[in-house]
């Protein structure tokens, strides 16, 4: 029965991606936007409506999340287990996920988008604490509450654009006020997981891999970009602010990737390297593009998730990438999946990272900005390449460093489908979208060393990539490791500035000691611990005394 769920629900939503492809086709072709109204409750003036917006963005990324969706549920099922009860339980939070995804998409309502937004956020907290263990719980805690804020950002904007006179923000986005833009942006950031709201995407990957493919991919982490994009204005040009921001993410989340041994850390902060490419993009003024980036940095990130869960699944749950070496020669179609992913997020020509990526990178270098922030950009191309090459390195070149007694290889089965896919579509889909929308009409003319730059950043991080995996430690220092590999982490290295500076004041005068503490966290709960024993001393007084200070501050204020 569990089967014949999982097959039905998966053919459903590959039928409806193939035709909201072929809708969005048609709606491109013919310059058609679609506005659909569906009147819930109409009393005397009262009118309660629900709006779908139908263009060639919502259709076209309606297309892509249920396809992806339609793999990772069939792959689920080889996945997940079917023998178990708990199956059930996985589906309908997944399928509640989707549904909510899709009322985000096709929203035009401020109210509406509120409808699937705080759905994504729900459901994405019972995904990750979907294993039930302690890890689990923390991680889904700060999930939850980092959601929490953005969620916060989009209410205050709720209730600030009703005095332009409607929520339907579509058709007001050039008369809001500047403020109302950075509630946006920071709701956003929250979702998108950007400098400093990056601590969550990297926990979250304690959630099952087939939840990691989907919603730490390309849908949940890829809304906050989303509604940018649809809010996008002429606000958004050139903020120095925010773009300096998105470089950090995208250099801060490169670091720590180096400095990572988790598998799907890695290909977490990957992501999180790709969505500050995305923000970036649409503060320097080409939404576009970002759009573009989004749903092709879907196909192949999603297929890069399934084929470290097929890793992972055959390797007794081992997710450490310095005992999965030599991998390619038992498992070579998944490696091969795998390796097609991984060239298409460095952006190698002609694959669908290729397209989308170097389209940003170009159009960048086209505008009259600072050098340092342009060296900056090309910096985080080449690590990009730096830590995929590591990864490669450490998957396929090194020596196998599991028990001797393991044994796998390729079985070709329902996960292997999907994959199968998924590759098929991280090959052709960018140069299809690229061909379709005329992107090779966008006509640059450089010098010919600045059109080869980013090539030849690629090939420095390939170069420095494999030198640097040829060394035991990087920088000969274990300390580097450590305080890398939690940078992310807002705890962990406020934490480092903690313990050093306690111990250099120690070390300093005797006198000292515990400053910190007293004028700090600890201080602050010794002083919240004794406000509360006061008022516990003052509620057990009489009543006559809360009589005297009622009337006193009566007479006070009055």
């Amino acid at each position: 029965m569990i089967k014949y769920i999982y097959y039905s629900w998966s053919i459903f939503f590959l039928s409806l991606s193939f035709f909201f492809f072929f809708f969005f086709l048609y709606v491109t072709m013919n310059f058609y936007v679609i506005f659909i109204e569906y009147t819930l409750f109409n009393y005397n003036s009262l009118n309660l409506s629900y709006l779908i917006y139908l263009d060639m963005i919502s259709l076209l990324f309606i297309s892509v999340v249920m396809f992806i969706s339609s793999l990772v549920i069939i792959y689920s099922y080889n996945y997940m287990g079917h023998m178990s009860y708990s199956f059930y339980r996985f589906f309908f939070i997944l399928l509640i996920f989707i549904i909510s995804m899709i009322l985000m998409v096709i929203s035009p309502n401020l109210i509406s988008i509120m409808l699937g937004w705080d759905g994504l956020g729900l459901v994405s907290y019972c995904l990750v604490i979907y294993y039930t263990s302690v890890k689990s719980y923390l991680s889904g805690m700060i999930t939850c509450l980092t959601n929490r804020i953005g969620d916060f950002g989009l209410l205050v904007c709720s209730c600030w654009l009703i005095s332009y006179g409607s929520w339907h923000f579509l058709f007001y986005l050039d008369f809001y006020n500047f403020n109302i833009f950075i509630l946006l942006v920071v709701s956003s950031f929250t979702k998108s997981a950007q400098v400093p709201f990056s601590s969550w995407l990297p926990m979250a990957m304690s959630a099952p891999t087939p939840i990691s493919s989907l919603v730490h991919s390309s849908t949940l982490v890829t809304a906050g970009v989303y509604l940018l994009i649809r809010f996008y204005s002429n606000l958004f040009l050139f903020n120095s602010f925010f773009v300096m921001l998105s470089i950090m993410t995208i250099l801060f989340s490169s670091f720590c990737s180096i400095y990572e041994f988790d598998l799907k850390s890695i290909i977490a902060l990957s992501t999180l390297s790709q969505l500050g490419l995305m923000m970036f993009s649409i503060f320097m003024g080409f939404s576009d593009f970002s759009f573009f980036h989004l749903i092709s940095h879907a196909m192949f990130k999603s297929l890069m998730f399934l084929c470290s869960g097929i890793f992972i699944y055959y390797m007794n749950d081992n997710q450490d990438i310095r005992y999965i070496g030599s991998v390619s020669l038992l498992m070579p179609f998944s490696s091969s999946c795998f390796n097609i992913s991984n060239i298409c997020l460095c952006g190698i020509p002609f694959l669908s990272g290729f397209f989308s990526s170097d389209l940003i990178f170009e159009s960048f270098s086209f505008n009259s900005y600072s050098l340092f922030l342009y060296i900056m950009f090309y910096i985080s191309v080449g690590m990009t390449c730096f830590y995929s090459i590591r990864l490669f390195y450490y998957c396929f070149f090194s020596s196998f460093n599991m028990g001797c007694y393991i044994c796998f290889y390729d079985y070709y089965n329902l996960m292997s489908v999907s994959v199968f896919f998924l590759s098929f579509m991280s090959i052709f889909f960018g140069g299809f979208i690229f061909w379709f929308f005329d992107l090779n009409l966008y006509f640059l003319y450089f010098p010919f060393l600045m059109k080869l730059m980013t090539l030849i950043f690629i090939l420095m991080g390939f170069f420095f990539g494999y030198e640097f995996c040829l060394m035991k430690f990087y920088f000969f220092n274990i300390i580097f490791y450590y305080n890398f590999g939690l940078m992310i982490n807002m705890s962990s290295y406020l934490w480092f500035f903690y313990y050093y500076f306690y111990f250099f004041f120690y070390n300093c005068s005797h006198s000292l000691l515990c400053w910190g503490d007293y004028y700090g966290f600890v201080g602050l709960s010794y002083l919240i611990s004794n406000l509360n024993y006061f008022f516990y001393l003052f509620s057990m007084n009489s009543f006559n005394l809360y009589i005297f200070i009622c009337v006193f501050f009566f007479f006070f204020f009055f």
